[in-house]
């Protein structure tokens, strides 16, 4: 028996879980290298729960860099989806080209019944994103949207002390995301071309960056919308970014509850954190796993250091793998939701409505 339990924990560290079991690993195709994010799954460590089976890019240049960069086969490389689709059939796709471009991944993949994964945000509007939902529920496939704060174990955290009701009721929301702007940091430049488009990227760091307050601020809600939208763009920096905001500040307005979404490519440093105030306490989401927190009673502040969040909840692979498994039942209020994302646009949209017209915008 002894002897058994030493082969069978030998394995365990040998293989991959889900090969253990006889769990095929999920199919799975990249279409779009221009977003840096895709390094994410190029260089990701096997786990064994998905495979890459394809990848579509018609930029020769930069597959063959970033292949050869993570080891890839070249006989991965497809130029367009219809090539691939012909010689291979994924369960799922994640999209990493320009926001744009994430319709055309859905009108291609949803017919064939293949799952989508897309970077954020869902859309570049309104318009491309009802469409996106329309096929997403005829053909009956799921369409996530991948955000970095989404797995962040102290945002999590956040939301079990609000739902247990440490702080009161909500008063207050700060999301802050951003860091010196794309071309000061140096990402590459096919990312640079279209993230500072207004057309492929829908605008510049209110989309970029603002959507990661829209998608956790409507997660806090509980998949409410707000009531209005008001915003105010700047061009502080016209020189580099001559096209696109570089600077964006969205205030969300509901019953009792007030968001403030800070979005920049101006800042000294990157950031990505979160402040929730309630009646009677503050909790401070630093980072993926610092929580910062002063409550009623407490003479000073507390920090905590939270462990990471287990799989499949710590990376946005394995949970792709495991909805598509039909391990994981995603529900309408998840921060990678359809309906979350949807109204994510929404309120993007408005942003830019309000900051155009510069009044508020009131939702539907």
């Amino acid at each position: 028996m002894r002897k058994s339990l030493v082969v069978f924990f030998t394995l365990v560290l040998m293989f991959p879980v889900p090969l253990l079991f006889g769990q095929s690993p999920v199919k799975i195709a990249v279409v779009g290298l221009t977003h840096s994010h895709v390094n994410w799954i190029l260089g990701r460590e096997a786990k064994g729960d998905v495979e890459i089976v394809g990848i579509v890019e018609p930029d020769n240049a930069l597959a063959n860099r970033l292949m050869s960069r993570h080891n890839l086969s070249e006989e991965l490389l497809y130029p367009d989806m219809e090539s691939l689709f012909s010689a291979v059939k994924p369960e799922a796709v994640t999209a990493f080209g320009s926001i744009y471009q994430h319709l055309e991944v859905v009108e291609a993949c949803a017919p064939r019944g293949i799952h989508v994964m897309v970077e954020k945000p869902l859309a570049v509007s309104m318009e491309h994103a009802k469409k996106m939902a329309d096929l997403a529920r005829k053909h009956q496939i799921h369409l996530l949207t991948n955000y970095e704060t989404t797995w962040y174990a102290s945002n999590h955290e956040v939301k079990k002390q609000l739902k247990d009701n440490v702080i009161g009721p909500v008063r207050r929301v700060i999301v802050n995301d951003g860091h010196e702007g794309p071309m000061e940091i140096g990402v590459n430049q096919e990312f640079l071309d279209w993230l500072t488009d207004p057309v492929l990227n829908g605008g510049g760091a209110v989309i970029d960056f603002g959507c990661y307050g829209a998608n956790l601020m409507t997660w806090l809600m509980d998949g409410q919308k707000p009531i209005s939208v008001t915003a105010e763009l700047k061009q502080i920096k016209p020189d580099i970014y001559p096209k696109v905001d570089d600077e964006a500040t969205i205030l969300l307005e509901y019953p009792n509850t007030q968001g403030v979404i800070q979005a920049s490519w101006n800042w000294p440093f990157s950031r990505k954190d979160m402040e929730v105030y309630g009646k009677t306490g503050y909790l401070l989401a630093k980072n993926n796993t610092l929580l910062l927190s002063r409550k009623e009673g407490q003479k000073q502040e507390k920090a905590e250091n939270l462990s990471p969040r287990e799989n499949p909840y710590n990376d946005p692979f394995s949970y792709l793998a495991a909805v598509v498994r039909g391990k994981i039942k995603v529900e309408a209020d998840d921060l990678s939701s359809l309906e979350n994302n949807l109204v994510v646009v929404e309120i993007l949209d408005a942003a830019k409505e309000s900051a155009k017209k510069g009044k508020r915008i009131y939702l539907k």
